[in-house]
């Protein structure tokens, strides 16, 4: 059975977190004070007992000149003895059900290795992530700057400016304040990340508005979302649905979508792609990963 967390349920997410990866109580204590909400939290009992669970943090991203909601998978983590059940992969699809109903169109995560990320690929998710950007040097904005919000200023632009790039409140900016001086303040890269179209329409809307030269049908084809079974007709900056028998130029499916929509890598799919979809430099970093 999957429910949302209450406070009852709550020690158990902790308790659950600390037995897969082993945090330090510190690092945990901040994570949990600042991140965790029960209202985030969705966790699979088996038996009555808790025996997997992932959250799904809120944060905006920049895509295509506009602030959109996005979910930020962290923490999905399965007790030991629990593994190679389905528990996560149920999780998963109820998480995508439960964005859908938040009007959320987009999910990203940011794996450990590529075993993971082969996980991932069956629920749809792509990479749109690499790693390797340089980021701001936190220990460097706070010393230099008279408070914290003038340090998250200066900080915020840094991704404000960016198109496809997750943006950080000042609320996270102060939790990675105190998690990097709890880790001496290691310099920072962005990380390899991956990225699962939730609403098709939606983010298909919001790019041919910012590109409203683009026309263009597509057919789209996902597996685990349903609403994102349809035909969609780019044009005049607008997105309807076709009449039925039209022929699409492209045919994707959740994957590539999620790859064209956020600009990654266009140019290595092909010239009948980047015809349509210009190319980005997605960036995600400061996870508190």
């Amino acid at each position: 059975m999957i429910r949302y967390a209450d406070n009852s349920s709550r020690q158990a997410v902790f308790d659950m977190w600390k037995t897969v990866f082993g945090d330090s109580p510190e690092y945990m204590e901040i994570y949990f004070r600042e991140k965790y909400r029960n209202e985030n939290t969705l966790i699979y009992f088996d038996s009555g007992k808790a025996v997997s669970s992932l959250q799904m943090l809120p944060f905006r991203f920049s895509f295509h000149g506009r602030m959109i909601p996005v979910a930020y998978f962290s923490g999905l983590c399965t007790l030991p003895e629990a593994r190679r059940k389905g528990f996560m992969g149920a999780l998963i699809r109820r998480a995508f059900d439960e964005l859908e109903k938040r009007a959320v169109p987009l999910v990203m995560l940011v794996p450990q290795d590529e075993p993971v990320m082969n996980y991932y690929r069956q629920f749809g998710f792509v990479q749109t992530f690499d790693e390797g950007v340089v980021l701001p040097d936190l220990h460097q904005l706070l010393s230099g700057s008279e408070n914290l919000d003038l340090a998250y200023g200066e900080f915020n632009s840094f991704f404000r400016h960016r198109d496809m790039a997750i943006q950080h409140s000042v609320d996270h900016f102060r939790a990675i304040a105190e998690e990097a001086a709890l880790f001496g303040y290691p310099p920072k890269r962005s990380l390899t990340g991956m990225s699962r179209v939730i609403d098709a329409e939606k983010l298909l809307a919001i790019f041919a508005a910012a590109h409203p030269e683009t026309a263009l049908t597509l057919k789209v084809s996902d597996s685990l979302i349903e609403r994102n079974n349809a035909y969609f007709q780019l044009e005049n900056g607008r997105v309807s649905i076709p009449e039925e028998g039209a022929a699409p130029k492209l045919e994707l499916d959740a994957g590539e979508l999620t790859r064209l929509l956020t600009g990654y890598r266009i140019a290595e799919m092909g010239e009948e792609y980047t015809l349509y979809f210009p190319e980005k430099e997605p960036l995600i970093g400061y996870m508190m990963e």
